[in-house]
């Protein structure tokens, strides 16, 4: 099990922490997007009283700790120590709720970012306004902006305005949860670089509009192209998943029910009445390519298909890389550990 003390784990395994008050929506968040709960649901969750870690390892990219603390608890009393939760935290999201009175929640920001600042400058500080369905778009926009310069007021009154906040309007009841989660997991791939470069090479020289490289889990996007991202584009992308998952588990399945849904002959297009095409091929048992193609471009299909088979074979070589990686840290980690001497002054025998 990796625990807060292992730097192991924090490498390999990025922390998320999920803050905020309580019944802000945090568990809600957490339910949707990983565990495929309706949004409706979670209208039956009960208020989380204790802790809870979960580990997300749908791919050698998407791999990182979440871990819910429930709003009611104050990590700074002195018996927790908060410089040990901080310290080897990738991102922070702090839950807001956009319905209630935020001004509680605004000094509850101020004070977790400005210790988890102290203790480690690199924490990536993600704000989601959350349940803003509830609201009208002019009142979204009016909403996040008080929040924006309250919370960076309080900052620059502490004269800490180098720490920098990145905020989201979040709903579970659309897709606005995924593309958030999107852009704060992006933050913590280090490869994240060479993944748009790849991605860019391939839509200059395939005719493409726009792609998307998918979590098919999560049906979070770990990267894309560095044309802009429109909500609604996204928003079919991850309706095209659900598509090709729900009819694999009905026709792609063998006939004793074995079998996955989602292999490596998965493969979908899709004709919209804008002579667009939606174009899905499969890159790892976990990763799919969604791609935007004018009907026009998709006549050279061959060529597409080409160029997507050197784009997954630069993709695994990116993920060989990676995990060679992972093994010298873990193997660097278990010498350190069997350096230490044990409790009573022995050295430990190598393993």
């Amino acid at each position: 099990v990796l625990d807060f003390n292992d730097p192991f784990s924090t490498e390999v395994k990025p922390r998320i922490l999920l803050m905020g008050l309580r019944r802000s929506g945090k568990s809600s968040i957490q339910k949707v997007v990983f565990h495929k709960m309706s949004p409706n649901e979670t209208l039956f969750l009960e208020s989380t009283n204790k802790i809870c870690r979960e580990d997300v390892s749908n791919s050698s990219f998407v791999n990182f700790q979440i871990w819910d603390f429930p709003g009611q608890i104050d990590f700074f009393d002195p018996t927790f120590d908060y410089e040990m939760i901080f310290r080897g935290t990738g991102a922070l999201i702090f839950v807001i709720d956009s319905q209630d009175d935020y001004m509680e929640a605004l000094a509850r920001l101020h004070l977790t970012v400005t210790r988890a600042y102290k203790v480690n400058p690199d924490i990536n500080f993600e704000i989601f306004i959350h349940k803003v369905d509830g609201l009208s778009d002019d009142h979204k926009i009016e909403t996040q902006r008080d929040i924006h310069q309250r919370a960076n007021d309080d900052l620059a009154d502490a004269g800490l305005e180098k720490i920098h906040l990145s905020f989201y309007l979040t709903s579970i009841y659309d897709h606005s949860i995924f593309e958030a989660f999107s852009k704060v997991v992006q933050k913590l791939i280090p490869q994240l670089p060479t993944l748009e470069n790849l991605l860019n090479i391939f839509i200059s020289n395939s005719g493409i509009e726009k792609a998307f490289l998918f979590d098919v889990v999560s049906k979070i996007y770990i990267a894309t192209d560095s044309t802009p991202v429109d909500m609604q584009t996204y928003e079919l992308c991850c309706d095209m998943i659900d598509v090709v998952i729900d009819i694999s588990c009905i026709y792609g399945l063998k006939d004793d029910g074995t079998g996955t849904p989602y292999d490596k002959e998965s493969m979908a297009i899709i004709k919209l009445n804008n002579t667009t095409v939606l174009y899905l091929k499969e890159v790892t048992k976990f990763l799919a390519l969604v791609c935007f193609v004018r009907e026009e471009s998709f006549e050279r299909k061959g060529l597409i298909d080409y160029n997507f088979h050197c784009f997954r074979k630069a993709i695994q070589e990116v993920f060989e890389v990676r995990m060679k990686v992972v093994r010298s840290r873990k193997h660097q980690s278990l010498m350190q550990k069997n350096k230490r001497p044990t409790p009573n002054g022995t050295p430990r025998m190598p393993l």
